[in-house]
């Protein structure tokens, strides 16, 4: 029987860490930096994670072209 071995960090932390080291980028390099670290995160839960940091100012969101987003850290 295969166990799973708990995270030692929150999914939101590794995101926010991400866009402190790399600055603003769009959501789909984002996706990719914080893919390599947690390998189970789908894309739904992502946007769900970039909603909840948006709504509680963390982060900001602006639309570029049909699809992407640029993601910031609001200092």
């Amino acid at each position: 029987m295969p166990t799973k071995i708990w995270k030692t960090q929150p999914t939101l932390y590794v995101l926010l860490e991400v866009l402190k080291k790399k600055g603003a980028m769009t959501d789909a390099e984002l996706f990719e930096y914080v893919n390599e670290e947690i390998k189970d995160l789908g894309l739904k839960d992502f946007n769900e994670m970039l909603i909840r940091l948006e709504i509680a100012g963390k982060i900001r969101t602006t639309s570029l072209v049909r699809g992407k987003k640029r993601v910031e850290l609001v200092a």
